[in-house]
């Protein structure tokens, strides 16, 4: 290939590389694992003619969907000896992200969830027809399917999650006061003060991999919830300081001023119903800076 030819190649994929890493980490729920179908999609790129490609775009993120299909169901088994429960890894994004309510919903950890509930196939339509809007053909030639079966498959997706999707939209004022109250009541230990920012039926998920303590279910409900945070952190100088994870509040906690996991909230009505702490070190390496997101 000619030193021209890999610049112009270089230079497309510096383009669109944010959008190729959205896709990649909204299909596979692990900024890692994306950077390397990243790495494997640039290998494929630089041999291609680009004298034959019309759209670059569509081009590259087909070459993307098929190594995060590739990576996906090597996830799968991954995730079935993986110990406790499995949370998307956490990225620390920007306050335009959380503005763009359909980009913020898209990464957020409540829909990552219910997007892991999908085969590998249904993922992928899902997020290429659903999230960044690609036609069906362009879908079709992507997961080696007939447009017919991708139609069919993206309807049968988007009615499993449409089911699933939490709809609820919190002014951003009214969550930044419950963040406020919810940091507060950490870093005192006051359970009541928790009580009162927790909705009932508040669930907490925690990830530590095998490697740090974490719930190997779900804790379920406002009084166990906040007994479980406060008596996890006895003895120790809990602190949060209040960041973007996924698009939605979160916090970063530290225990003694060790950085000790990201924790992503989902609220509803000015209450906390959804918790999600990963204290995973592998998946805590993007916790320094923020992840550049885009839809486009």
């Amino acid at each position: 290939m000619s030193d021209h030819a890999v610049n112009e190649a270089t230079e497309a994929f510096v383009g669109y590389r944010n959008l190729l890493f959205t896709v990649a980490y909204e299909m596979l729920g692990s900024a890692a694992d994306a950077e390397d179908v990243l790495q494997e999609t640039w290998l494929r790129w630089v041999e291609v003619d680009l004298g034959q490609v019309q759209d670059r775009r569509a081009y590259l993120v087909r070459i993307t969907t098929r190594q995060s299909l590739n990576r996906l169901r090597t996830m799968t088994r991954r995730k079935e000896a993986y110990v406790g429960p499995w949370l998307p890894e956490p990225l620390l994004t920007s306050p335009d992200v959380a503005r763009d309510v359909e980009l913020a919903e898209s990464v957020s950890m409540a829909l990552m969830l219910v997007l892991e509930t999908l085969s590998p196939t249904e993922r992928a339509v899902f997020v290429l027809r659903e999230v960044f809007d690609v036609g069906y053909d362009e879908i079709a030639a992507a997961v080696d399917k007939s447009p017919a079966a991708v139609r069919q498959i993206a309807h049968r997706a988007r009615r499993h999650v449409d089911a699933r999707r939490p709809r609820t939209v919190v002014s951003a004022s009214r969550t930044r006061a419950a963040l406020e109250s919810f940091q507060r009541a950490l870093a005192t230990g006051d359970i009541q003060g928790l009580l009162d920012v927790l909705a009932p039926e508040v669930v907490l998920m925690t990830d530590g991999g095998g490697v740090k303590q974490a719930a190997r279910r779900p804790v379920i409900g406002a009084d166990k919830v906040a007994r479980y945070i406060v008596g996890g952190s006895a003895g120790a100088t809990l602190t949060g300081e209040p960041t973007v994870v996924n698009g939605s509040p979160g916090l970063v906690l530290r225990v003694d001023g060790e950085t000790d996991g990201v924790i992503a909230i989902r609220f509803e009505d000015e209450r906390i119903v959804g918790l999600y702490y990963v204290r995973n070190p592998a998946k805590l390496t993007r916790v320094g800076s923020e992840t550049p997101l885009t839809l486009r």
